[in-house]
């Protein structure tokens, strides 16, 4: 269906009027397109990566490295979703002496940018497998939470770290069109799409 404004309302998500380029800690939360459970399993309470999700892993770990004013700090793959934690920090400039003085902001140094680069990077690894007939990977968007004082980003790292055994408790994941829904990691009942 083509795109018409009448009918389309797509709203942002993200806080309006706030600079997602800023220095700062970002909690991320990225899903599969559909919640498809494509980046491996949960296994006795811990997430073990399937070669998709190695790639996820990969290539996360390497965003930073390529983005020298994001720093990461701690994450997740899921089977449909990735947690994480990313700072945004503005590199310093140096004066002629070596000294560090104005502070400055990186072209494309934004939460969007790194997100968009890292989404295509995944993309294009896993489309690159032989025999891999996946036509989207991620949902369109992403979540975020904007982390404004250390109680917040230790409450936010426990999450994190605990996800796997949070979810082998009680998980819900949505397997091709339908919902499958697991508690103590026993299959309880499986929904069609609009029984929801």
């Amino acid at each position: 269906m083509k795109y018409d404004p009448k009918i389309h309302h797509r709203r942002s998500i993200r806080l309006k009027g706030f600079d997602y380029s800023q220095n700062g800690a970002y909690f991320l939360t990225l899903c599969t397109h559909n919640r498809s459970c494509l980046f491996g399993e949960i296994n006795n309470k811990k997430m073990v990566l399937n070669q998709f999700g190695i790639i996820v892993r990969d290539e996360w770990i390497k965003s930073s490295l390529i983005r020298r004013e994001i720093k990461m700090d701690q994450f997740i793959i899921m089977p449909n979703h990735l947690h994480g934690i990313v700072f945004i920090e503005s590199a310093r400039c140096q004066n002629k002496n070596g000294q560090s003085s104005v502070l400055r902001t990186i072209n494309n140094t934004s939460i969007g940018s790194l997100v968009a680069g890292f989404k295509s990077s995944v993309t294009k690894k896993i489309k690159a497998i032989q025999g891999v007939s996946i036509t989207s990977v991620w949902q369109r968007n992403y979540h975020e939470h904007i982390i404004r004082n250390e109680k917040s980003l230790d409450k936010i790292r426990e999450y994190v770290i605990h996800n796997p055994e949070t979810i082998a408790a009680t998980r819900i994941f949505l397997i091709t069109n339908d919902l499958m829904i697991f508690r103590a990691g026993h299959f309880i009942r499986k929904l069609s799409k609009g029984q929801e």
